[in-house]
C-alpha cells in the first residue's frame, strides 16, 4: 500500500482440520496482496492442527483462540475482511444459528453484524455436507452477505490426484 493509509487487516479464522497446518500460506499471500494479519483459531485447532509459533512468526501477532478480559488490551485492530480458512461442518453450522460459544464464532457473528466482508473456503467431506443442517446453514450465511467458495474435500479428482487446498481464493473472494 501507497501513502499514509495503514495496510487493511485481515483476520484470519482457522478451524481443526487436516488441512489447517497451511494457514501460513494464506497468511503469507495476504501480506503479499497488501494485508496485515492477524489469527484467531477455533480452541480444537490449537491442538496441533496447524502450528502456531510459525504462524506468529509470520504475523508478529499472538494467535487468539480465548477470550480477553474486558482489563487486557485488544490484540487485533478492528476487521476490514475476515477470511475463514478452513471452515469445517461444526463451525458453519453452529455460526449459521447465532451460536457464538468461542472466540472464532462470536468474532464471527459480529463481524456479520458490523456488514464486515467475510469470505469462507469450506473443508466439508461429502456426507457431511450432503446434511439438511449444513445446506441450511450455508443458505442462511450467502443470505447474510458471506461469500463462499467452492467446497473442499480433499478427495481425489478424476485423475486420481488429491487437489491443493485454494489458500488464495479467500482472497480472491474478498476483493469483489
Amino acid at each position: 500500500m501507497t501513502g499514509d493509509a495503514p495496510e487493511p487487516f485481515l483476520y484470519v479464522v482457522v478451524c481443526a482440520a487436516g488441512i489447517a497446518d497451511g494457514v501460513g500460506t494464506l497468511v503469507t499471500a495476504a501480506q503479499a496482496r497488501g494485508w496485515q494479519v492477524g489469527v484467531i483459531a477455533t480452541p480444537h485447532a490449537m491442538n496441533g492442527f496447524f502450528d502456531a509459533d510459525a504462524v506468529e512468526a509470520l504475523t508478529g501477532r499472538p494467535v487468539r483462540s480465548a477470550w480477553r478480559s474486558p482489563a487486557d488490551p485488544r490484540p487485533f485492530p478492528p476487521p476490514d475482511a475476515v477470511a475463514v480458512a478452513p471452515a469445517t461442518f461444526n463451525t458453519v453450522n453452529k455460526w449459521a444459528a447465532g451460536i457464538a460459544d468461542t472466540l472464532a464464532l462470536g468474532t464471527l457473528s459480529e463481524a456479520c453484524g458490523l456488514g464486515v466482508p467475510i469470505a469462507v473456503l469450506p473443508c466439508v467431506a461429502g456426507a457431511l455436507a450432503a446434511h439438511p443442517a449444513y445446506r441450511d446453514s450455508l443458505i442462511r450465511l450467502r443470505g447474510m452477505g458471506v461469500r463462499f467458495g467452492e467446497p473442499f474435500t480433499g478427495d481425489p479428482g478424476p485423475d486420481g490426484r488429491r487437489p491443493g487446498f485454494p489458500w488464495e481464493r479467500a482472497l480472491d473472494l474478498l476483493e469483489r
